[in-house]
């Protein structure tokens, strides 16, 4: 586009937008896992600030994201060492070494809730947002790219903006944005996922606008692996299972889908697509990934409601190729991802669930961030907005990791993130445990039988056999001397077994 000339003269470059970046600046940008975050003002800012630090200023930020970003953000600035505060979910490997080392501060939250804490003022409200957009007016709209993530949030508590105007999607995103901020106590009156109810832009006084850098830059995504065999099997399992509900009217036609981030999920929209008894496919969801193009190719898609298009650079390509070409662009709606993972509209919808788990206990609690109890691995995401109030719920994971060193399935969770009366259903390569209606014993059963690996079903039912005779209480038959051996032999031998 061409820059109105009334916007001209807060043209700078990277370096000298990031020169307007304060110590101890509070930083909200845009991107939601991988899509449209800043691409050019941080990795200048990291520059600087190394430069400083080298120096022996003690120069930090603290960053506020949608969700996980790439490494032009999240890389350049844990390895400059000036992340001193991350917040609401990350999954770089740098940020994640930096958190466990305790030289970043992480506050991991929900995702539907982190923009109402921060305007709230709950948590420090950003001092300055730095934005990417692929068309602004000289009165202050600003057209967002891949995402809508916590961007209209930021741009209206910080009190300085720098935007990043990227010329990569072209005009092929202008129109799929739907933008709303909740109020206390008002309505989200969405009642199906093709419902829009904001604006396609956000609106703020040109004045907070100090500098406008302008790109032309890809979201560095890389492509997802081909499902391998276990996330066939798992995709293939909640297909069957989907299948039997309808057939026994448990099911409601035309319910929307979500699903998580990453190869299994993957492997479960592309099954969809090929399956020729799968119906139309409506997804009210976080990330749309390139899964989605499966889908409208089968002709099936409705509608792909999410909070951003994680595309990789190929998918990015084929989007922008097809956009007006063949009208996809009105397949896809972005959202702000408190109204994408918004609980009140999740159940009211009847949104059907998937996502993965780290690990799984055997009683029904899921673990999705640490390691061990301790070590963070990237945060809790949306898994939570949409385990406890959609329809029907999965959790996915293979049943061993590392070569079989480590069973996902334990007797305790090292770290509970969705406890028991938030999980209904766990899928892996070995089979599928519904344990809706069930008591904890029953369901600790069910887990072992159909989810375990055969390495570790009979641990785990020694386990289970021993807290039926030896615990306190038999409601939860713990024992609290041995829930833990399956972590401290992994930590003592490297192996659960």
């Amino acid at each position: 586009m061409a820059l109105n000339p009334a916007l001209k003269g807060k043209l700078k470059t990277a370096e000298e937008a990031a020169a307007l970046i304060n110590n101890g600046e509070i930083i909200g940008i845009s991107g939601f896992t991988g899509a449209a975050y800043p691409k050019a003002v941080t990795p200048a800012l990291a520059k600087r600030g190394e430069k400083l630090r080298a120096e022996g200023v003690d120069f930090g930020i603290s960053l506020y994201t949608g969700a996980s970003v790439g490494d032009e953000c999240d890389g350049v600035l844990a390895r400059a060492g000036i992340m001193k505060m991350r917040l609401p979910y990350q999954s770089h490997t740098d940020v994640r070494n930096s958190i466990n080392k305790g030289t970043t501060e992480y506050l991991d939250l929900h995702l539907s809730h982190s923009a109402r804490m921060i305007r709230m003022g709950f948590i420090p409200k950003p001092t300055l947002a730095i934005v990417e957009a692929c068309e602004l007016t000289a009165d202050g709209k600003i057209y967002l790219t891949g995402c809508g993530g916590n961007t209209p949030t930021y741009l209206e508590t910080a009190d300085r903006v720098i935007i990043e105007l990227n010329s990569h999607y072209g005009d092929t995103l202008i129109g799929t944005h739907d933008l709303f901020i909740p109020q206390l106590g008002g309505d989200i009156p969405i009642h199906a996922s093709t419902d829009k109810i904001g604006k396609e832009f956000v609106q703020i006084n040109p004045e907070k606008i100090v500098a406008i850098v302008e790109t032309n830059l890809a979201d560095s995504l890389k492509p997802f692996a081909a499902p391998d065999e276990d996330s066939n099997a798992i995709a293939a399992y909640i297909l069957e299972f989907l299948a039997h509900e309808r057939k026994r009217g448990r099911l409601p036609e035309g319910v929307p889908y979500q699903s998580g981030v990453g190869n299994v999920a993957n492997a479960v929209l592309g099954t969809m697509a090929r399956d020729p008894k799968q119906e139309p496919v409506s997804l009210y969801t976080e990330v749309i990934q390139d899964s989605v193009f499966d889908i409208l190719e089968a002709d099936k898609l409705v509608i792909a409601s999410g909070a951003s298009v994680s595309y990789s650079i190929a998918g990015q390509e084929k989007y922008k190729a097809n956009a007006h070409a063949k009208n996809w662009k009105s397949k896809f709606i972005l959202r702000p991802q408190e109204i994408s993972n918004n609980p009140e509209v999740i159940r009211r919808l009847g949104v059907i669930s998937m996502n993965t788990a780290l690990e799984a206990d055997i009683f029904g609690n899921v673990n999705s961030t640490h390691v061990n109890g301790s070590r963070m691995m990237n945060g809790i995401g949306g898994s939570g907005d949409f385990a406890r109030n959609c329809l029907l719920g999965f959790f996915m994971t293979p049943s061993v990791a590392k070569g079989g060193k480590i069973s996902a399935f334990v007797p305790m969770v090292s770290h509970t993130d969705h406890t028991e009366h938030d999980t209904m259903i766990f899928v892996s390569e070995q089979g599928l445990a519904d344990l809706r209606g069930l008591a904890p014993i029953k369901r600790a059963k069910l887990i072992i039988e159909k989810c375990a690996h055969p390495t570790y079903r009979p641990l785990l039912q020694e386990y289970l056999d021993y807290g039926i005779k030896h615990s306190l209480a038999l409601h939860t038959p713990h024992t609290l001397e041995k829930a833990f051996d399956f972590h401290k032999r992994l930590i003592e031998t490297g192996s659960m077994v």
